[in-house]
């Protein structure tokens, strides 16, 4: 298999990821937090030595603001649900995905909240701050922005937005499930109030695994309650962090995937990884515009502006029929469709029939890219 669809989630995982998860079943099998025993306190150190790995790689100040949880979209829903109030205003952008809209969308049906969708300027970034401001008004509390789009690679200004955010004393929330580990990001010196992250994808983790890192106190609500092990005669949660967001059991194994995996990031080089998936998107770029009926729906993708993430479609095709075809043929696999993110699809103009995306990893070789590109062409010629 040549494995094109790693803003789904990464494949394969570095032979540390496989050995951490290994281990943690053998060595890390009991409840963290809830027991005095030996291996109980083993496991929770290595849950608070992942905390501060990650912190690190983030520069977030404190390890204990780092919050483990289920997917990048639970931690979207903790920063939405917990931060809103009764008649605010948030901001979107026009390229974020349904993790996003989703929670904002039923709150706004309820009649709690209402948000605006800010334009994107693809390599426009002054527009782009632009629009950003022209939707700010007197209940504006809150912008989530994704750092870049799972669909088009387009990157965000989430540094200067941020900014934006706060000359306007307005939050700001970072989504970075397609950034986390290829995109650098440093919360301390840009002041995002809150980053979402996948621990699957760019973090090399497994699937079923998320981080929340928390950059203020502004989060008051909370939208699950349970057992912590910490201050247990108490009927509410504590108020500290990790405590407070991380009731029940969490995933160990995980846990200790994702310890190993940002290390391996740490260890090759965040902008190295970035630069060879690039490399990657750019040659593809190259190639499928000399295609008279493939169609990309975005510049040439340069560094500053774009992730490694590339959507093109075949003329008169259903992108589904196009990713059937890679698939059945040569053993490509890429994600068709309108991947969870109709906003973004609708601002290019690709609702109709979805998009062909295509997201290498730092394990993609040449020779896959090759392969692909010929496999394109020869489906190309069919249309």
């Amino acid at each position: 298999m040549i494995y094109l669809d790693n803003s789904a989630t990464s494949y394969p995982k570095p032979k540390q990821v496989r050995s951490a998860v290994e281990y943690a079943l053998t060595h890390y099998g009991a409840n963290p937090g809830r027991s005095g025993h030996q291996m109980s306190m083993k496991t929770s150190e290595m849950i608070f030595h992942t905390r501060q790995r990650i912190a690190d790689f983030f520069h977030l100040n404190s390890e204990e603001n780092v919050i483990f949880t289920p997917s990048c979209t639970y931690a979207l829903n903790i920063v939405i649900k917990g931060v809103l109030k009764q008649g605010d205003h948030v901001i979107i952008s026009s390229l974020e995905h349904n993790s996003v809209v989703r929670p904002l969308e039923k709150l706004k049906r309820k009649g709690f909240i209402t948000y605006s969708v800010a334009k994107v300027y693809e390599k426009d970034n002054d527009r782009t701050l632009q629009s950003f401001r022209e939707c700010i008004n007197e209940k504006t509390r809150l912008m989530v922005v994704t750092h870049a789009s799972n669909v088009f690679g387009i990157r965000l200004p989430i540094e200067r937005l941020c900014a934006l955010a706060h000359q306007y004393h307005i939050l700001f929330c970072v989504d970075a499930a397609q950034s986390a580990g290829v995109l650098p990001i440093n919360i301390t010196e840009n002041g995002y109030d809150f980053v979402c992250c996948a621990g699957h994808k760019g973090l090399m983790g497994l699937m079923g695994t998320g981080i929340l890192l928390i950059n203020c106190d502004a989060l008051s609500e909370t939208i699950i309650e349970g057992g912590t092990g910490s201050e247990s005669s108490s009927l509410l949660l504590p108020s500290y962090y990790p405590d407070r967001l991380e009731s029940g059991t969490g995933n160990i194994p995980g846990i200790s995937a994702l310890n190993a995996g940002v290390s391996f990031i740490q260890n090759v080089g965040q902008e190295q990884i970035h630069r060879r998936e690039l490399r990657h998107i750019q040659k593809i770029y190259d190639r499928f515009r000399e295609m008279k009926k493939v169609r990309l729906y975005t510049a040439y993708p340069e560094e500053e502006y774009y992730a490694p993430v590339l959507s093109f479609s075949v003329t008169g095709k259903e992108s589904e029929q196009v990713a059937r075809y890679l698939d059945t043929h040569y053993g490509i696999a890429v994600r068709a469709g309108l991947h969870c993110a109709p906003l973004a699809h609708q601002s290019m103009n690709s609702s109709e029939l979805g998009t062909v995306r295509i997201s290498p990893s730092y394990f993609t070789s040449d020779n896959d890219i090759g392969i692909l590109i010929n496999a394109v062409y020869n489906f190309s010629k069919t249309a």
